[in-house]
């Protein structure tokens, strides 16, 4: 293995090069999507992920001329290949399959020798024909011995990871307010309640300019709802402008949204919603609502940590900023936990929609009944009429990161990304930002933006975020506590401060297992109160950002 810290990107020459043989290892149905994962050899600098790829991935950098053995044969390396990117094994001519994972991920759009780069410059984005079954590889996990974590039991009986206090603003006119009624809060009066994790304003560009009553209003009361009654929130107060298309007396209203300490039918209850317009302005505003929340810190710090069942866990699963390892480490590896979680009896949240396209065949064929199967298949049709009607390709996914990181397709990238789900029974689909009820694994609609997507699984209920990442992100969400696993160990070594696990250990010869074991633990220790790197930063307070998919007007 070629000890290379810093790979670079695809055709840069570099003097730390050096030439000689690259280990390869070919691993039938090692990290396949559904497939069982056997550990990775030590020392492998080129992966096969199923015996029918006709490609491999290198797991370092390697400069042109190094020999590549497949067996009694060797591939030699046309030109410079960056870690996480592939190559050919065999000749391929324009218009055949380039196969990773044992699945089609794109086309040659011209002639690949063996020992090729394989990217976006000879290969074209195009579905394959897919086809579609229906509960046809259930498998339950295997009964586990129940586990506990340290966690809050609020009164109603939910379960809590974290005890914060949140200010939602209902459109973006109020969010200033929000900010500064925060602001005052932590500087005068939090420091007498050590077990009040925070005070976080919740704030976003959105909330007027939209049909009352429409989709892009009825997702957002959703959205802002599922924060109001997280268990994560001890206490929040819902700051409106007032004359808003999204009032604030209409989402509590419909959502049957109460104040701690009071009852939908108690006239004493705490008011949970203050209008700046209706309050005199925002000085008054800020000074009421910083009132009305002081008085309510006293119960809401009065939590103590017992042992709750993993079983009362949701888990939301993300990736972003990922990379050729993303699918080979890190995702499979959080799949591994997602299937500890569910044979606790806890939930295990998959989102992103665009970022199945091309791989749901394999998310149906888990389905618990054609219903729910056929519910994930509606939501890829209106992905692609959403991507239609705005003139783009859903192809376009792949950022410029994630291709600079080795992938080069939306297939590619869906493969790798579903992983993170596990192999357990797909239970349900939902809408973005709608409660999750169901146990087990589930899908929810969203976007592959992470803030947007993050922001409808916590609205949904996940105390829990896990997120892998092969480029860097440094993404964090109050109230519910992020997990950063790195798919590689360069990554997890330069940004050590933000990376709180690393998967990059697989491709130096632990098990997706060994790292997925540990993965659960650290969900179980994080669920128990033990921050992660980006709550030790403070990071979250910007990422909330409900989905509006819809016009502005």
């Amino acid at each position: 293995m070629i000890p290379l810290t810093d790979a670079g990107f695809a055709r840069s020459r570099s003097a730390h090069f050096r030439q000689s043989p690259a280990s390869f290892s070919v691993l039938p149905d090692a990290i396949a999507p559904n497939n069982s994962r056997k550990a990775i050899p030590l020392n492998s600098s080129a992966l096969r992920l199923h015996v029918s790829d006709n490609t491999a991935v290198l797991t370092v950098s390697q400069p042109a001329g190094t020999p590549i053995s497949i067996g009694s044969r060797q591939v030699v390396l046309k030109e410079d290949i960056a870690a996480g990117h592939k190559v050919a094994l065999t000749r391929l001519e324009s218009g055949d399959p380039i196969i990773k994972f044992g699945q089609t991920i794109g086309y040659a759009s011209g002639s690949i020798e063996p020992g090729d780069w394989v990217h976006v410059h000879n290969v074209r984005a195009a579905k394959a024909g897919q086809d579609y079954e229906f509960g046809t590889e259930l498998h339950e996990p295997p009964a586990a011995a129940p586990r506990t974590f340290q966690g809050i039991r609020r009164k109603d009986g939910r379960a809590a990871t974290r005890n914060y206090i949140a200010l939602i603003s209902t459109v973006n006119c109020s969010a200033t307010t929000a900010r500064y009624v925060a602001q005052r809060l932590a500087q005068t009066d939090l420091g007498d309640f050590p077990t009040i994790d925070g005070i976080v304003p919740l704030v976003h560009k959105s909330g007027c300019a939209m049909a009352f009553g429409d989709d892009d209003h009825q997702r957002l009361n959703r959205t802002l709802a599922g924060f109001a009654r997280h268990p994560n929130v001890a206490a929040c107060l819902i700051l409106g402008l007032g004359c808003e298309t999204a009032q604030a007396g209409y989402l509590q209203e419909q959502h049957g949204l109460v104040q701690l300490g009071g009852s939908e039918n108690s006239p004493e209850a705490p008011p949970l919603v203050i209008n700046i317009q209706e309050t005199g302005g925002v000085r008054k505003t800020v000074d009421r609502a910083a009132g009305v929340l002081r008085d309510l810190l006293p119960e809401a710090g009065r939590v103590v940590r017992e042992p709750i069942p993993v079983s009362e866990l949701k888990v939301a699963l993300e990736c972003g900023g990922s990379d050729g390892n993303s699918g080979i480490t890190a995702n499979p590896a959080v799949g591994i936990a997602a299937d500890l979680l569910v044979a606790q009896g806890a939930t295990a949240i998959l989102s992103e929609t665009p970022e199945m396209y091309g791989a749901e065949h394999l998310l149906t064929r888990r389905a618990v009944s054609e219903e729910v199967g056929r519910r994930l298949l509606e939501r890829i049709r209106w992905w692609e009429d959403y991507a239609a009607r705005h003139g783009v390709s859903i192809d376009n996914n792949p950022s410029v990161g994630n291709k600079q990181g080795g992938l080069t397709t939306i297939y590619e990238k869906s493969l790798g990304a579903i992983a993170k789900g596990g192999t357990t029974p797909l239970k349900a689909v939902y809408q973005y930002a709608e409660p999750v009820t169901e146990s087990g694994f589930v899908i929810m609609d969203s976007p592959g933006f992470d803030p947007a997507s993050v922001t409808g699984k916590v609205a949904g209920g996940a105390q829990v975020v896990v997120f892998t990442t092969g480029r860097g992100s440094c993404f964090g969400c109050k109230p519910s506590p992020t997990i950063k696993v790195a798919t590689n160990t360069p990554l997890y070594e330069r940004m050590s401060d933000d990376m709180d696990l690393n998967a990059g250990t697989i491709l130096e010869g632990e098990s997706v297992e060994q790292v997925g074991q540990r993965v659960f633990e650290k969900i179980i220790a994080t669920a128990s109160g033990e921050p992660t790197l980006s709550e030790r930063q403070g990071i979250g307070d910007e990422e909330f950002c409900p989905w509006q998919p819809g016009p502005v007007f």
